[in-house]
């Protein structure tokens, strides 16, 4: 005698929307929508003029490192979303580091380039956590890129130590 087995059917679960709440900017920054893009000083276009923008300048980069590395050390996982972050540990840290990145990039794909403005904005946020996760000031990478300053990106490359090809078992790098 064959006993029956009786499948239960599960009613379909209903996909929660994913909501996204607007996140206030700070107060000296107008919404992105409300920055002109500014003109530039030459008749050709090609000269780059920083917006006008109260602290929306390199610097903030220091502030927001000073920023997440206070609460790093203040470890209040409760209240911080950066102090939350590092406590999950490195792995975690660059999982969102990467996810921003491919976000970013999906972004500047389709053309939209105000989305691209707000995942670069988190990405560059993301890059300080891993930074301050990392015990990595600013100032070391600022150097970096200033040594960098007048050499041909082919000619860095080509300098880097063959180490890092085999490390990475790779001879993909560029």
């Amino acid at each position: 005698m064959a006993k029956a087995v009786k499948k239960a059917t599960k009613a379909p679960k209903k996909k929660a929307r994913k909501t996204v709440a607007a996140v206030p900017l700070p107060p000296t920054l107008p919404p992105p929508a409300e920055v002109a893009r500014p003109k530039a000083a030459d008749a050709g276009g090609g000269a780059i003029v920083p917006y006008a923008v109260s602290g929306a300048e390199a610097a903030i980069l220091d502030a927001l490192w000073r920023t997440v590395e206070a609460r790093r050390q203040a470890g209040d996982v409760e209240h911080s979303h950066s102090a939350r972050l590092i406590a999950r540990g490195t792995p975690k840290v660059a999982q969102k580091l990467g996810e921003e990145a491919v976000e970013c990039v999906i972004e500047a794909t389709l053309g939209n380039r105000a989305a691209t403005v707000l995942e670069s904005a988190d990405l560059l946020y993301h890059l300080v956590v891993l930074w301050v996760d990392a015990g990595i000031r600013p100032d070391e990478v600022w150097a970096e890129l200033a040594r960098r300053q007048g050499i041909s990106g082919i000619a860095e490359k080509a300098a880097r130590p063959k180490g890092l090809l085999r490390a990475a078992q790779t001879t993909k790098l560029p």
